[in-house]
């Protein structure tokens, strides 16, 4: 098995014990077949509400459209609720034309146009 940049266990040590970081994990067969990041934000918008951010959804493409994201994106929305949340919300980038039919089937809307700056 290939080792990751010491990077990916940095980031993991850092959200790992954070209440305000969730890794949802997708498994079939006791192999891993999806992963989502969920973070809770505080926010001075929604009268000081916090939001759900979610990031770095991934699922196997050999078991795509099978309905392994649907019930991550269903577990997190459901995790934003019950940590009372008053958005969740999501980027994806603008050529992923797939990726946007499937977060408005799970009524997610393009309200906002989204900038990035990247600082490498």
């Amino acid at each position: 098995m290939p080792t990751l940049p010491d990077s990916y266990y940095a980031a993991f040590a850092e959200m790992d014990g954070n209440s305000h970081h969730e890794l949802i994990v997708a498994e079939q067969n006791g192999e891993v077949v999806g992963t989502l990041h969920l973070i809770f934000l505080p926010s001075l918008s929604d009268q000081g509400g916090t939001r759900a951010q979610i990031e770095s959804v991934r699922v196997d493409s050999r078991v795509r459209n099978q309905g392994v994201g649907r019930e991550m994106m269903l577990h997190a929305i459901q995790r934003a609720r019950a940590k009372g949340c008053v958005l969740a919300q999501l980027t994806a980038h603008a050529t992923r034309k797939d990726a946007h039919r499937f977060y408005k089937s799970l009524g997610f809307s393009a309200s906002h146009a989204g900038m990035k700056l990247s600082l490498k």
